[in-house]
């Protein structure tokens, strides 16, 4: 090696604990909250909130071309329940991607809602903006597989248990 090279989690062997997964806007500053982290976060929140306040301008734009077009009633209303129940629905699915993976079987089903999540934006923008004046979008979750994966590669071996232990068996 001449120092320029880096390892990745491929040249890492078996019980070897791999670096920490860097998350969108944070890196890797979320293990130790050094660095910017604390910036990063503001300016991830305020940045949040400006673009689905500014979703909002827009889908009010698009309510006013409605309305001026005189297609009666019924359309503003439907335009309105589709914003809000798909801005329900991102908001919910942002939110629980923060804490959890999703199951192995439902590989397709983002596929397929997302268009659902496009039309909510707003929802998706709000969870972020929610989520940060918390932690990082994602943190916990990150940092429960980055400690299970660093408990793998220091587990205990036979010889450094203690000498105390009552025998099993």
């Amino acid at each position: 090696m001449n120092g320029t090279e880096t390892t990745t989690d491929a040249d890492t062997g078996p019980g070897q604990a791999s670096g920490p997964e860097p998350i969108r806007f944070f890196g890797t500053t979320w293990v130790n909250h050094d660095g910017d982290y604390r910036m990063r976060r503001a300016g991830v929140a305020a940045g949040a909130l400006l673009a689905a306040a500014v979703g909002v301008v827009v889908l009010i734009f698009g309510m006013q071309g409605i309305l001026a077009a005189t297609s009666g009633p019924m359309l503003p209303f439907l335009y309105t329940i589709a914003f809000a129940v798909c801005s329900v629905i991102g908001f919910h699915h942002t939110w629980v991607s923060f804490l959890r993976r999703p199951a192995p079987t439902a590989e397709d089903q983002p596929e397929a809602a997302k268009g659902l999540y496009t039309i909510g934006f707003i929802g998706v923008l709000l969870a972020y903006f929610a989520r940060v004046l918390v932690e990082a979008p994602g943190e916990k979750l990150h940092r429960a597989e980055y400690e299970e994966r660093a408990g793998a590669g220091t587990a205990a071996t036979p010889s450094s248990a203690p000498a105390s232990a009552p025998a099993e068996g």
